[in-house]
């Protein structure tokens, strides 16, 4: 992965989303426009994550989150449903080199349970592996729901004989599969649909959201600083006014460290 170059087509933004999360649709649309198999989609979607991975890092954003692969993705086919699984682990064995040494730290939101063992010991060492690294915190929602997470959160909060006094928002997200990552600010979904299609339900509250008609495959570099760029002319309020209307603070400042950021 390349290193930073901040001369590169610089791109005065005002302020940078700390946490990106993406919803990758659109791979299957992909392939057929070409007459090629949903796996082959799949593949190439690959490259684009690629590209994002490497443009968060250039670009500056500490929080990355993906959506792989949903509890719903289990009804379709079974020869693709075992394709994303062999897929996924191919990747992890390609690129692991390269993300342990660009300081990529890999986390899995989701369950295991249901996962190939093959595919759970290539997850599990990839964590392991990446556990010390802080430039990028990747966290792969593989197996994921966000209704079955908070359906799962609050029985493990009975299960602990928490008592109702102490249940608040603090305590739920203690039992997120999310728990110690800071809420996205941008949440990206590609291919045209707008919908979150159960993704981080809880997290999402107050993210700001870029829809393009870009499908997977097809996304790149600029089609990441076009939803910054969106991001950043926007007015976060978080459910007050701003001070010009009489409701003070108009959001959660910038990360100062990334403020006078310039991307290309």
């Amino acid at each position: 992965m390349p290193e930073p170059s901040p001369q590169a087509s610089p791109v005065d933004l005002a302020h940078l989303p700390r946490h990106v999360a993406v919803i990758m649709d659109g791979n299957g649309r992909w392939a057929k426009a070409r007459g090629l198999p949903r796996l082959a989609g799949h593949r190439a979607g690959t490259k684009s994550l690629r590209r994002l991975i490497e443009s968060c890092i250039e670009i500056g954003i500490p929080y990355l989150t993906i959506y792989a692969f949903s509890t719903e993705n289990w009804k379709r086919p079974v020869h693709e449903v075992r394709g994303l699984m062999f897929l996924l682990e191919e990747v992890i064995q390609r690129q692991l080199d390269e993300l342990d040494a660009n300081g990529v730290r890999i986390r899995h939101v989701g369950w295991l349970d249901q996962v190939p063992k093959h595919l759970q010991h290539a997850i599990a060492s990839a964590i392991q592996r990446t556990a010390a690294n802080r430039r990028l915190t990747l966290s792969v929602a593989f197996n994921y729901g966000a209704r079955a997470e908070i359906v799962r959160a609050v029985r493990d909060i009975v299960l602990a004989q928490t008592p109702a006094s102490e249940i608040d928002e603090a305590c739920i997200e203690r039992h997120l599969q999310t728990a110690g990552l800071p809420d996205p600010d941008l949440v990206i979904r590609t291919s045209g649909e707008m919908r979150l299609s159960n993704f981080l339900l809880w997290q999402a509250a107050y993210a700001e959201f870029y829809c393009t008609e870009t499908l997977w495959p097809d996304f790149d570099r600029a089609d990441l600083v076009a939803a910054l760029r969106s991001y950043a002319v926007r007015e976060r309020r978080f459910g007050v006014l701003p001070p010009a209307e009489g409701g003070g603070s108009a959001g959660r400042p910038a990360d100062p460290s990334l403020r006078d950021a310039s991307y290309g």
